[in-house]
Parts: structure tokens; C-alpha cells; sequence
């Protein structure tokens, strides 16, 4: 019994589809169960894999495994780190469902079996049907390439596309419900039909979503570094009362910002308009002005206008990156630029209004690491925001968010907010086990948190943090709860790393080092390693040290440092959330 199949041709916007496909599935349910239940054991498994640094690909996992029971199928939704290479060659039916992390690596949970997968070793899976959905960002060179290594290595190994993969920009939801209306029937084509019943209770999704944000209130912002630091730190609390919204420590809540108007004021000059032209916009018209505020992305500046700028210039410095294809020193040219100073570079580069549009990029949401416990704070969520702001190129730039947040919303401010679940970096679920927290700068963010929760829920398990930033004069922010933290008991050690404040610098890694032998026992003992803010220095360093201090401590040689390191992943007592 085959679900409706909507042709690719079919005269339907990417809604109207997205209705439809929902109309035939429900109907189509209706009919499996209609026909009475056939013996379970006799069901195709749809085995649904997801590899996940924000959720969205774990997200729509479950949307798959929902369609999937419509269509009489049995959906094991697993993430990538719950299943060894071995296992992958017993399967006959596979979705894989990943995001790419920064520039083209996998995510945090897919990277073991992705190393297993790519080995010589790799079983063969020619019994294997298979299809691939990415999710991705074009402003990276490498878009989507996780998802695209998974599907050229499946096929590799001898396993069978059954269905043609999907590449997703950051606006995923239409072409992912698209693939997925498509897809399932495909799966289940052939399979006896059988009515499988959800004995699980799913939790209801909210009405708050990236497509419908919630008009949050904001109710505190304070600075938290001196006014005399050279970073500008802010503690944000976002009232959630009566949206019935609830969040987990860990989690991420998302904002939509809007641009700064001075900002759209100097790029409307800089085209030569007056922002008043009137362009439509997702099928609405609106102002140039209102568009470049409330839609586009207008900082950064997109890979289509730096080549059109090159294109329209003539400029040899410009043209002649591009072309080379080097990537390092492009970023080195672009760094500290954005959209205005491009435009302003170059003035005999003309566009219209029409012509600029279609070259940006939609305005994204920012997230942000949760700094609070809905235990303590169930009506409001706390954020921990370094404001981004630096003077380049004669100009005086600013982060789109961070100061969105900082210098243009008050109380009266709709601030336009939904949440990211991440349900892998969860403080631990026996309240009697240590947990040691990694979160130098704005990092701690996460682990305010879960300090927050240890205390409602009167854990007895031993916490520590390691905090640093460049000085402790300035910097050290949250230092009075923390320090009342560590005189109460609740944060049981506490390692700093203030970075300036001696002639040598010292990071949260130097700590670990320092402190390696009591680290190790604390992991022996069952504790959860964590580790929060930036993934392109510190964590990669804090990573490096964790080896260091097991192969010492452990006395292991370097193989079983590593394959230790691996089953901490494993068993999901190491996990970051890094940016």
C-alpha cells in the first residue's frame, strides 16, 4: 500500500507541497490501520541516522521516523555515535541525516564512525539501500560536505542510492520535507504492510519554531566585564512567561535579530539609493531600507557579491584570489571587511536595488549557550553574550546579534527567540557522579547552568570548573556566584587561567596538565568531561591535553589513550558544544 507521490513537476509551492505530503500521510496512516495489524516481526526496519552539532538533523530524524510509521515501516532512529561500523553491514535500509561542521568535518557524533567508515577496514554493504539528506551552509567553501563523503563512501562500499541526495542551505525545511515526502515511500516500496502502533509518548512540539519565533521580553541586561576590559561581556535575562516554552540546561536558545538601522543608512548611500524602492520580498513587498533591517544578511558579505564585485571592478588583487581558489588568503584579504567596506572599496561598482538583494543572503539567527537552569529560572532564560566590536578599514564595525542585543532592544523590544534542544550535552543523570566543566571566556555559559540544576536537584556529585579569560581584574565574570559556589560546597574545585595577568600565559589546558592526576581519577570514578566556547583553538587544545593527561596518568601508550578518549565519546561522558 503506497502513500500519494506528488511529481517534482507537480504545480505546487514548497507549502502547498508541505500540506499535501502531510494530508496523504495521515491518510495513509489511516488506511494502514484500517487494514488491521499485521505481525510486527514481519515489518521492514528503517534504520535513521543522524549526525548532529545543533540538533536539526536530530530534529529531523524524528520527523522521519514519524513518516516512516505512516508508511508501515519500523524507524530505529539512532545518533551516528550509538552504533559500531560492524552493525552498518546488517542493515538493508538507511537514512543518514547530517549536518557539516565549520569547514566540511563532521560533527562531534559522527566523527567514529565516520573514521571506521573511511578506514580499509570498512566492511562491505552491498546489501545495503541507502539515502543521504545534508545540511549546510553555502557561505562555506565546503557546503554540505559531510553529507556528501557519507554518501560517495556508502556507495563505495558497495551500498545502493536509492533515492538521490539533498543538499540543504540554512533554510532546510522545505527541500528536507520534500526529500523526506519522496524518500520514505521509496524505503517502503515492497514492504509488507503493517500497522505499527507508537507505544512512545512524543512530546509535543511547540508552536515556537525558527519559522515562528516568540516575541520574548527582555528584562536585564549588565555588563559583566570592568568598564575598563578590553571585551565588552553581557548577562541578558529573556522573559518566557506564558509562551509555554520550557528549555534543559545545555540547551540553546536562538535569536533573531535585526540590523543596526545605521548600518542599512550607510549602505543604501553607498548604492546610490534613497531606501525608499520598493522590492519584493518573499513575495511582499517592502522598502529597501525595511528589507536590508529585517532580512538580509548585510554584514557578512555573501560569496556571490564578493565575486560579482570582482567581476564588475575588474580589480586584479580580487579576481586573482578568487580564481586561485586559495582559500587562507582570501579570508586574509577579507578579514575585518564587510559588505559596506566592499562596497566602498570599489564605488564605480554599481547595483540596483533589485540586483543587490538577489546577492545576500537571508539574515540568519544567532544561538547562544543557555546560562541558566529552567529549575531555578522557569519563566526566564539567562545569556551570557561577548558584544562584538572593532574599528578596521576606518570604520567602526559591530556583530550583528551581540549588539542587536546590547545597544537596539529594550523593554518594549519584541526579541524574537525559539530553542535548540541538545539533548547529548545534559548535566549528568546520576546526581552522584563528578563533573568536570571546561568554559574559558563565555564558555562557562552552559555550566552557570549546570551548576544551577546540580543545585536544585541537590546532587551530591562532586563539580569542577576550569574558567580562565585574559584578566582576572576585568574579566572574571560571575565572581561572586562563583566564588559563593565554591564556599558552599556545590562547585568543589575550581582551576583558573587569567591568560595576561603574568608574563607567561596560562590557559584553562596549562590547569589540566597541572592538575592531571586528580583529573584522571575524577574520569575513573565515572565523570563526565565537558567542554564549551571556542572550537578552533581552545577546544582542539583542551582535547589535545585530555590525551596528554590520560596516556600519563593512565599510563597508557598513546593507541589506548585514544580508543579511552573514544569510549568517554562513546558512552557520552565527553561532550562539547563548541562554536
Amino acid at each position: 500500500m503506497k502513500s500519494p507521490f506528488i511529481p517534482e513537476n507537480a504545480p505546487y509551492s514548497d507549502s502547498q507541497r508541505a500540506w499535501l505530503s502531510g494530508f496523504f500521510a495521515g491518510m495513509h496512516s489511516h488506511m494502514l490501520h484500517s487494514a488491521g495489524s499485521v505481525n510486527s516481526a514481519n515489518a521492514r526496519n528503517l534504520h535513521i541516522l543522524f549526525g548532529s552539532q545543533t540538533g536539526n538533523s536530530e530534529s529531523l530524524a524524528h520527523d522521519a521516523a514519524a513518516r516512516a510509521k505512516s508508511h508501515g515501516l519500523v524507524p530505529i532512529v539512532k545518533g551516528m555515535d550509538e552504533i559500531e561500523i560492524g552493525q552498518l553491514a546488517n542493515i538493508e535500509y538507511l537514512l543518514i541525516i547530517t549536518s557539516t561542521y565549520g569547514e566540511g568535518a563532521m560533527p562531534d557524533n559522527a566523527e567514529m564512525l565516520w573514521e571506521a567508515a573511511s578506514g580499509d577496514s570498512a566492511p562491505r554493504l552491498e546489501k545495503l539501500n541507502y539515502a543521504v539528506l545534508a545540511l549546510g551552509d553555502t557561505s562555506y567553501d565546503l557546503f554540505c560536505q559531510a553529507g556528501k563523503d557519507w554518501d560517495e563512501r556508502l556507495q563505495a562500499l558497495g551500498a545502493n542510492r536509492l533515492f538521490e541526495r539533498v543538499d540543504c542551505d540554512v533554510d532546510f525545511e522545505a527541500p528536507a520535507e520534500q526529500w523526506l515526502s519522496e524518500v520514505i515511500p521509496l524505503m517502503a516500496d515492497g514492504a509488507e504492510t503493517v500497522a505499527v502502533v507508537d507505544t512512545e509518548a512524543q512530546p509535543s512540539k511547540s508552536q515556537y519554531n525558527r519559522k515562528n519565533p516568540f516575541p520574548a521580553k527582555l528584562l536585564v541586561n549588565r555588563l559583566l566585564t570592568a568598564g575598563d576590559s578590553s571585551k565588552e561581556t553581557r548577562h541578558y535575562e529573556i522573559s518566557i512567561a506564558g509562551s509555554g516554552l520550557n528549555y534543559e540546561a545545555g540547551d540553546a536558545m536562538c535569536v533573531v535579530p535585526t540590523n543596526c538601522p545605521l548600518l542599512v543608512a550607510d549602505l543604501v548611500k553607498a548604492l546610490g539609493c534613497s531606501g525608499a524602492e520598493e522590492e519584493p520580498v518573499n513575495s511582499e513587498l517592502m522598502t529597501l531600507s525595511e528589507a536590508l533591517r529585517t532580512h538580509f544578511e548585510i554584514k557578512t558579505p555573501s560569496k556571490e557579491l564578493i565575486e560579482e564585485i570582482a567581476k564588475r571592478s575588474g580589480d586584479q588583487e580580487l579576481n586573482a584570489l578568487l580564481q586561485a581558489g586559495d582559500k587562507d588568503k582570501l579570508a586574509d584579504y577579507l578579514w575585518g571587511r564587510d559588505t559596506l567596506d566592499l562596497l566602498m572599496q570599489f564605488p564605480g561598482v554599481e547595483f540596483s536595488a533589485a540586483e543587490f538583494l538577489r546577492l545576500l543572503k537571508p539574515l540568519q539567527h544567532r544561538a547562544y549557550s543557555i546560562s541558566s537552569s529552567s529549575k531555578q529560572h522557569p519563566d526566564a532564560v539567562h545569556l551570557t553574550v561577548a558584544s562584538v566590536r572593532y574599528d578596521a578599514h576606518g570604520r567602526h564595525h559591530k556583530g550583528v546579534c551581540s549588539t542587536y542585543l546590547a545597544d537596539l532592544v529594550d523593554e518594549t523590544t519584541d526579541v524574537r527567540i525559539f530553542f535548540t534542544p541538545n539533548n547529548n550535552f545534559r548535566v549528568p543523570s546520576d546526581d552522584n557522579l563528578p563533573m568536570i566543566m571546561v568554559g574559558p571566556g563565555t564558555g562557562i555559559a552552559p555550566f552557570r547552568a549546570f551548576l544551577q540544576e546540580r543545585q536544585a536537584r541537590k546532587a551530591s556529585g562532586k563539580n569542577w570548573l576550569f574558567f580562565g579569560d585574559r584578566n582576572a581584574a576585568t574579566d572574571f565574570i560571575y565572581r561572586n556566584e562563583i566564588e559563593a559556589m565554591q564556599s558552599n560546597g556545590l562547585l568543589t574545585k575550581l582551576d583558573l587561567a587569567f591568560s595576561r595577568d603574568q608574563a607567561e600565559k596560562i590557559y584553562v589546558q596549562d590547569r589540566m596538565k597541572e592538575h592531571g592526576a586528580e583529573l584522571f581519577a575524577w574520569l575513573e570514578q565515572g565523570g563526565y568531561f565537558f567542554v564549551c566556547g571556542d572550537a578552533y583553538r581552545m577546544a582542539k587544545d583542551v582535547d589535545q591535553a585530555l590525551h596528554d593527561v590520560i596516556r600519563e596518568h593512565g599510563k597508557m601508550t598513546l593507541v589506548e589513550a585514544v580508543e579511552y578518549v573514544n569510549q568517554l565519546k562513546k558512552d557520552k561522558r565527553y561532550v562539547r558544544d563548541v562554536y
